[in-house]
C-alpha cells in the first residue's frame, strides 16, 4: 500500500459557508444563573446548525445567593442584553421565540418583576421549575445521544439538575442549590463538610438505579473540564461533545483541578487553585482580578479558550464532581455540548423525526449544500452506498457511519484539489456531529483519506478506534475511490456494473458497454482495496446480453 505521511495536523479551515443556511429559523433565549444568552438555530430539525449565538456574563445567580435577590446592576445588564436580543430577533424576522429563565430567577424574592420586566420588551418569558429545567436538559442530551441511559447533570451558576434517563423516558428530576456561584461559599467550610452537605442533598432521591451507568455532564463548566482532561491527555480530538472518562481518569483529573495543579494547560490568569499553586512553587499569588489571559487547549486550535471566570470556577466544579462520582457511581462520564437548549428544541419534534439518527442528519446536510451544478450530492452518495455494500457489509448502526463516510468522502472532491484530504480530516474530527462518538469520528477520518490515497494509519487514530475498525473504515474510503475513478460516479454505470466477492477474489464485472471505463487507475484502486479486504482482484467485462453477478 501506499506509505504517504499521515495528516496529523489539519489547519483551521473556516466552515461557515456551509453552516449558515439556515431554514425557518428558530430562537431560545436562556436567562441563567451566570449568563444570559441567545442561540438561533437553522438547518435540519434533527441537527440543528447555530446560526448566531452571543451571551452577557449578567451573574444573576450572585445576588441570589448573597441576599436572596435580583441585583440592580445584574437585572440591568441582563434587560440590555435582552432588549438588544429583542431588536435582532425582529431584523432576521425569526418568530420562533422561546425565552426561558431559570434557577436564579426562580429563587429570586424578586423574581417575579424581573419577569415583568422582560416582558415590557416584548419577549414572553416562562420561568421553568427545578423539574422542568432537569427534564429539559435531559431532553437535549437523549437527542444528542440516542438510547442514553443514565444520569444527566446540567451545572448551572444557580444550580445542579439530576435527573435518570433511559432513552426517551426521564425520571427523578430534581434541582440543587449546587453551582458554580455557590460552591465558593459552600467549600469554605473545608471538603469534608462539603461531601457531607451534597450527600445529604443527594439522599433525598434513591439514585441506585442509576449505578453503573452512563453520567450525561451538561454546562460550561463541564466542558471545561472536559477541554482539560483532553489536553492533559493529549487527546488527538479537540470537541469535549461526547469525549469519554472512566470514574478513575475524571477522580484523577478533578484532585489535580481541586489542588490547583494546572500543569501544562496552567494559563496566567489567577483563581483559587492557581493562587494555592503559586504560593506552594514559592511564587507570589496573584492579587489582581482574573485577566481575560486565554487558555490554549489544543495545538489544533490555537484560537479556542476559556475565560479566566471559567478556569476559577474549575477547581470548585472538580470538587463537586469528585462527591458526585463516589456517590452515584457511573461506569462512564460522557460530557455533552446539548442540554436545556437543545432540549427545547427537541420538545417540538414529532416521533419520527426524533428517531433519525442526528449524525446522518447532520452529515445529510452538510453536504447537500455542496453540489455544483444542481447536483444531489447526497443521493449520489446514496448510490455509491449501495454500489459498495456488497465488499464492506455492516450492521445496521455501522452502515450509517458507512454512508456518512462516502458523504464526506465525495464532498472532499467538491474542494481544492491541495486542500482535500486536510479539508476531509478536519471535517471528520473537528466539526460537531452530534451522535458521533470519537470513535466513528476516527472512522470517518481514515475513510476520507483512504479516498484521497492516503493509507498510513496515523497513530492518533489507534487512540479512538481499533485497528479492526479503522482497517474497515479504510475500506470504505477505499471502495468510494474505486467507484469514482471507474465511472465518475454515474447513476448509468453503477447499475450496469457489480462489485462482489467471489472465493478469494475481489470482482468488479461490468456490462460489455462499460468495458472502455477500464483504465490503470481503475486497475490500481481495485487492487488496493483488495489487499485492504486480504482478497484478489479481477477487472472482468462481461459478453453482450449477460446478466450482472
Amino acid at each position: 500500500m501506499n506509505a504517504q505521511p499521515p495528516i496529523l495536523d489539519p489547519p483551521i479551515l473556516d466552515l461557515a459557508p456551509f453552516d449558515m443556511v439556515a431554514a425557518s429559523p428558530r430562537a431560545i433565549i436562556d436567562i441563567g444563573s451566570n449568563t444570559v444568552r441567545l442561540v438561533i438555530y437553522g438547518g435540519p430539525i434533527r441537527a440543528p446548525v447555530v446560526l448566531h449565538n452571543e451571551k452577557v456574563t449578567a451573574r444573576l445567580g450572585k445576588g441570589v445567593a448573597e441576599s436572596g435577590r435580583l441585583g440592580e446592576k445584574a437585572m440591568g445588564q441582563a434587560l440590555g442584553a435582552l432588549g438588544r436580543y429583542a431588536a435582532l430577533l425582529r431584523l432576521r424576522g425569526v418568530s420562533d421565540v422561546q425565552t426561558v429563565a431559570t434557577a436564579a430567577t426562580r429563587d429570586a424574592s424578586n423574581g417575579a418583576a424581573f419577569l415583568a420586566r422582560i416582558t415590557a420588551l416584548g419577549l414572553s418569558p416562562r420561568l421553568l421549575s427545578g423539574e422542568e429545567e432537569a427534564l429539559t436538559s435531559a431532553r437535549g442530551v437523549a437527542a444528542a445521544f440516542p438510547g442514553a441511559h443514565g444520569m444527566v447533570g446540567d451545572l448551572g451558576g444557580g444550580s445542579l439538575e439530576l435527573v435518570a434517563i433511559a432513552g426517551p423516558s426521564a425520571t427523578h428530576g430534581i434541582s440543587l442549590p449546587l453551582g458554580t456561584l455557590r460552591l465558593p461559599g459552600l467549600l469554605a467550610g473545608g471538603g469534608a463538610k462539603f461531601a457531607r452537605r451534597v450527600r445529604k442533598m443527594l439522599a433525598s432521591v434513591d439514585w441506585s438505579g442509576v449505578h453503573a451507568q452512563d453520567f450525561y455532564l451538561v454546562g460550561g463548566s463541564w466542558r471545561a473540564f472536559g477541554r482539560f482532561a483532553m489536553l492533559r491527555g493529549k487527546w488527538p480530538v479537540d470537541d469535549p461533545h461526547g469525549f469519554t472518562l472512566s470514574p478513575e481518569q475524571a477522580l484523577r483529573v478533578a484532585r489535580s483541578l481541586r489542588q490547583g495543579h494546572f500543569g501544562a494547560a496552567r494559563p496566567a490568569a489567577s483563581g483559587k487553585g492557581l493562587a494555592r499553586e503559586g504560593a506552594k512553587s514559592g511564587g507570589k499569588p496573584p492579587t489582581q482580578k482574573p485577566t481575560t489571559q486565554p487558555l490554549i487547549l489544543h495545538p489544533l486550535a490555537e484560537g479556542m479558550q476559556v475565560s479566566a471566570a471559567r478556569l476559577a470556577s474549575l477547581p470548585d466544579a472538580a470538587a463537586l464532581l469528585e462527591v458526585l462520582v463516589r456517590e452515584l457511581k457511573p461506569a462512564r462520564l460522557i460530557f455533552s455540548s446539548w442540554g436545556l437548549r437543545e432540549g427545547l428544541l427537541a420538545a417540538g419534534l414529532d416521533a419520527g423525526v426524533a428517531a433519525a439518527d442526528p449524525m446522518l442528519a447532520g452529515i445529510t446536510a452538510f453536504v447537500g449544500r455542496m453540489g455544483a451544478g444542481g447536483e444531489d450530492l447526497p443521493a449520489t452518495a446514496e448510490r455509491v452506498t449501495q454500489w459498495t455494500a456488497r465488499v464492506n457489509p455492516a450492521p445496521p448502526a455501522a452502515e450509517n457511519l458507512r454512508h456518512a463516510a462516502t458523504m464526506l468522502a465525495l464532498a472532499s472532491m467538491r474542494t481544492e484539489p491541495n486542500l482535500r484530504p486536510e479539508m476531509a480530516v478536519n471535517w471528520a474530527l473537528r466539526k460537531r456531529w452530534v451522535g458521533l462518538a470519537d470513535e466513528g469520528r476516527a472512522c470517518l477520518a481514515l475513510a476520507v483519506l483512504a479516498n484521497n490515497g492516503r493509507t498510513a494509519i496515523p497513530a492518533e487514530l489507534l487512540r479512538l478506534a481499533s485497528a479492526t475498525r479503522l482497517r474497515e473504515a479504510m475500506a470504505w474510503g477505499l471502495a468510494t475511490r474505486l467507484c469514482r475513478r471507474f465511472c465518475g460516479p454515474t447513476a448509468v454505470a453503477m447499475e450496469g456494473s457489480a462489485l462482489l466477492v467471489e472465493g478469494m477474489n475481489l470482482v468488479l464485472a461490468v456490462s460489455a458497454g462499460l468495458a472502455p471505463l477500464h483504465s490503470d487507475g481503475v486497475e490500481k484502486d481495485l487492487r488496493l482495496l483488495g489487499e485492504c479486504l486480504g482478497l484478489g482482484a479481477e477487472f472482468r467485462p462481461l459478453p453482450p446480453g449477460a446478466v450482472l453477478p
